[in-house]
């Protein structure tokens, strides 16, 4: 297994290189196309055989967590970013708290309750570099993240914020999960016959989309794309996979309390949609629940049973 896996990894650093090297134009356009199509399904399965084994190892235990409430929020962060101690304020659960890492080895849920609404909260294991393929039982903790309506990256300001962001971002991109964008309106459709047309409300590399679909062993096809501007070569790969999943994110930048003001100035400029708050000290947490409260786009309505006064206790709650 490892030295299929340590293949795989030198087949994807290969095409990486090469990807790197190629300067993109209307003559390498095809095979840019092809080398993007080929590292997309060597990453896939090199996150199947990731998954195979930590299905094979029985490590799901305490990770397969119903949903419950309104919308389920699942945070994601590094080991000891306050993750617990955060889902400890927000919802009164009893998530376990330590100053050392892998405090939590399974999914705590717990539940918000806010204006009406009730929110499954969800605090996973801390995520590591090299996640997604499985890397501190990295599998298990995407799948939980890709049955959630909202993610909450937790960063620690103290810790270097910014790269623990990319790098979370990164982990989640590789395991197919797309945040804060929303799927290309890509339809792709096989024919028995005629070859490859295209139909686009938007100028596209016609020759890199037919090298995408040939590496996918796809020779007949009607391609419709309707977009308002064009979509990136990842985009219509991600298109033609057809396994992505697209969720809202919110930054929450943690232990503002213990940051210098010149640190928490310029994380501010750099994050200046982020949450900034503080577990431990319960600051701005009312803030939080705000934003995820308008991030899930709730619609409450108030029912009036027959012959009855309206209820305006317990409302019939939907998102948009």
């Amino acid at each position: 297994m490892s030295s299929n896996r340590s293949s795989i990894d030198e087949d994807i650093k290969q095409i990486e290189d090469e990807i790197r090297r190629t300067p993109y134009n209307k003559a390498t356009s095809h095979h840019i196309g092809r080398l993007k199509a080929k590292l997309a399904r060597l990453r896939e399965r090199k996150l199947a055989k990731a998954t195979a084994t930590a299905t094979g190892k029985g490590t799901g235990t305490g990770f397969d967590i119903k949903r419950a409430g309104d919308a389920t929020v699942a945070m994601v962060g590094f080991p000891s970013v306050g993750k617990s101690t955060l889902l400890n304020r927000l919802t009164n659960a009893n998530a376990e708290v330590a100053s050392y890492d892998f405090t939590t080895l399974r999914v705590i849920p717990g539940t918000l309750h806010y204006k009406g609404t009730r929110i499954q909260i969800l605090d996973v294991p801390g995520l590591i570099q090299g996640a997604s393929y499985g890397r501190g039982r990295g599998k298990e903790v995407i799948s939980a993240l890709r049955n959630a309506d909202l993610i909450l990256f937790i960063l620690d300001i103290t810790n270097n914020a910014v790269k623990q962001h990319e790098i979370l971002a990164r982990e989640l991109y590789n395991s197919g999960i797309r945040i804060n964008s929303r799927p290309p309106n890509v339809s792709i459709h096989k024919l028995s016959r005629g070859g490859i047309r295209i139909e686009s409300t938007v100028e596209v590399d016609e020759d890199f989309i037919r090298a995408v679909l040939a590496e996918y062993r796809i020779h007949n096809a009607e391609v419709i794309i309707r977009e308002r501007e064009p979509i990136t070569p990842e985009e219509f790969i991600d298109a033609v996979i057809g396994n992505r999943k697209y969720l809202d994110a919110i930054t929450v930048i943690n232990k503002i309390d213990l940051a210098e003001p010149s640190m928490l100035g310029n994380i501010r400029k750099r994050y200046p949609d982020a949450v900034f708050i503080s577990a431990e000290g319960n600051i701005n947490l009312e803030a939080l629940k705000e934003r995820i409260y308008a991030a899930l786009g709730f619609i409450q309505i108030y029912m009036k049973p027959q012959g009855a006064p309206p209820d305006m206790h317990n409302p019939l709650v939907l998102r948009r």
